[in-house]
């Protein structure tokens, strides 16, 4: 390692590792500009033979910098979600900074304790799936954040970052018409959170655009987990019209997992007897049986855009507007094609 057994390397290691001043060491480490090719080689390679690991504490403080970004999702089981947060750590470590991730669990409460603990961690920036109604602690406390997912629209003077959800619900109404499934049944969130108002109001705009009548769409609302779709699927299934085909959109993958193992459950097979489409693209839809034909929102692209527009506000350069990511259709194996196929029936 080339300095005394257990104790950590120091800068002045490296120094006489590479043969140049201690400066020298500092001004390459921090990517300073007028040092020799050579010299600069030396102090890199001094480095990896020390072990030598810098202080970011110590540089944040002289810098005004910590090097850390904070995270704070509502849920890090949700495959979507750890999607996100892998999409940001990425684009994080590109940067060269670091990343805490916390999670929520749809608390306000606990949402602000992580703020707490994202200012005592000093980091330079937040990004924010909130949870709360308002956003003061952090205002108050000056710190740069970048707001991510449909909660985020209730503030429209702040950046965010947030899947096209109009756009992916009329690709999902659109590929379920295309099949022949022209009145769908709906398996939504809890009546309390704003993205199910945001799912339920876009399948009703675009069902006035394509002259239907959206009353006539059955609804079961659950938590968007997998045993809500499936205890929701039941419900659908028990008021079900006799003879004829079901189709359900379900407003994330959790829940149409959920609802494909109620139909099993129900002695019925999805897709000849009930069809499912979901919405998020999580990677274990690619797994059920049938594979989970969804709505594919872009979790790693909107962790990545997040952490790019958290570099603009806290360079000053942001104008605190809304990207929209768009969402694609991945077609499986869940959604029968009725105008091709025969017609299962539920029984």
């Amino acid at each position: 390692m080339g300095n005394e057994a257990g104790r950590r390397a120091t800068i002045v290691d490296v120094a006489k590792k590479a043969g140049v001043s201690k400066s020298t060491v500092a001004r390459v480490l921090a990517g300073s500009p007028n040092i020799s090719d050579e010299a600069a080689e030396r102090v890199r390679a001094a480095v990896l033979a020390t072990g030598y690991e810098r202080n970011h504490l110590a540089v944040g403080m002289r810098s005004g910098r910590s090097g850390l970004l904070g995270l704070v999702i509502p849920d890090i089981t949700n495959p979507f979600w750890a999607e996100v947060a892998r999409g940001a750590q990425d684009r994080a470590a590109q940067e060269g900074v670091s990343l805490l991730v916390f999670s929520s669990d749809w608390d306000a409460a606990k949402e602000a304790s992580h703020f707490r603990a994202l200012r005592q961690a000093r980091v330079d920036g937040a990004i924010i799936n909130p949870v709360a109604d308002n956003l003061d602690d952090l205002d108050r406390f000056g710190m740069p954040f970048v707001l991510i997912g449909s909660s985020a629209e209730r503030f429209p003077d702040t950046s965010s970052v947030g899947s096209d959800i109009a756009q992916g619900v009329r690709l999902g109404m659109d590929i379920l018409l295309a099949h022949g499934h022209r009145n769908p049944a709906l398996i939504l969130g809890p009546k309390s959170r704003l993205a199910r108002a945001r799912f339920l109001r876009a399948v009703h705009d675009h069902c006035v655009e394509l002259d239907m009548d959206p009353s006539v769409l059955r609804t079961e609302d659950s938590d968007y987990t997998v045993d809500g779709g499936r205890a929701a699927m039941h419900k659908l299934l028990a008021a079900a019209d006799k003879g004829k085909p079901l189709s359900v959109f379900c407003a994330n993958d959790l829940m149409a997992l959920g609802a494909i193992l109620a139909v099993r459950e129900a002695g019925l097979s999805c897709p000849d007897d009930v069809s499912i489409l979901g919405f998020d693209g999580i990677p274990s839809g690619a797994f059920s049986w049938p594979g989970l034909t969804t709505i594919e929102k872009d979790g790693r692209q909107i962790g990545s855009t997040a952490v790019i527009s958290l570099f603009e506000e806290m360079a000053g350069r942001s104008d605190h507007h809304r990207i929209y990511v768009p969402c694609r259709v991945v077609e499986r194996g869940s959604v029968a094609n009725l105008s091709a196929a025969k017609v299962g029936r539920v029984a």
